[in-house]
């Protein structure tokens, strides 16, 4: 196999990878954006601060998740590939015990006032500074706990090419999510059935991506009968 062909089958897999790890992990996500996007329809909460804070959540699940990359770089991608077991356990919980819990949202009681600004950078940074920003990626982040268990095994068993696709398949749904969520608004019953129906096949998403992480890295070898 040409360099070409294995680095293409590499990205191939990569995005296979970010695409499954994110749906199993974001069914949730997907409902918090759309209580979030229903309040900036209720002039509560404005758009841009929604988006703001999801991205800023993510990335700090991200940041939190390399660990496992950079574990990588000095153990068995063997005995890395253990750390699959991590997403079939939460898989499983989900399946036996899943989570009904609603969650409840808190609006900022204290007004802040964005200043104005022609400058699109200090606007941005105005714009990542707004408390309901912080709210969204709190929110997002705690929602997103089980999230870092699935993440540092894919991370730790990838190298730096396919890591970086995945973070940018991971980074482009984010914003695929955003979109779907706020044009849902619109229609409740839709979204409801959207991700109720999704939210059954999340245990059985991540139990099958954890047995590729163990497929992925050779750890099915280190099991002796």
């Amino acid at each position: 196999m040409s360099l070409w062909e294995n680095t293409v089958n590499q990205v191939i897999i990569a995005i296979f990878e970010g695409i499954s790890a994110f749906i199993a992990t974001n069914i949730d996500d997907l409902l918090i954006l759309l209580i979030f996007f229903t309040q900036v329809k209720e002039e509560k909460i404005e758009k841009n601060h929604v988006i703001s804070g999801a991205y800023l959540g993510l990335i700090i699940l991200i940041l939190l998740s390399l660990v496992g990359y950079f574990g990588g770089l000095i153990i068995s991608s063997q005995w890395i590939g253990l750390l699959g077991i991590l997403p079939i356990i939460i898989g499983v919980k989900q399946l036996f015990n899943p989570d009904n819990d609603e969650t409840e949202l808190q609006t900022v009681s204290s007004r802040y006032v964005q200043p104005k600004h022609d400058h699109p950078i200090i606007n941005f940074l105005y714009q990542l500074l707004h408390p309901q920003t912080y709210k969204v990626a709190l929110i997002t982040f705690a929602n997103g706990g089980d999230n870092i268990g699935v993440y540092v095994p894919l991370f730790a068993g990838s190298n730096l090419l396919s890591l970086l696709v995945i973070i940018t398949v991971f980074l482009i749904l984010k914003g695929l999510w955003c979109y779907l969520a706020y044009r849902l608004i619109n229609n409740k019953k839709f979204a409801h059935l959207i991700t109720n129906y999704c939210q059954q096949y999340v245990p059985y998403v991540l139990i099958a991506l954890g047995l590729f992480i163990f497929w992925k890295n050779g750890t099915f070898t280190l099991i002796n009968f």
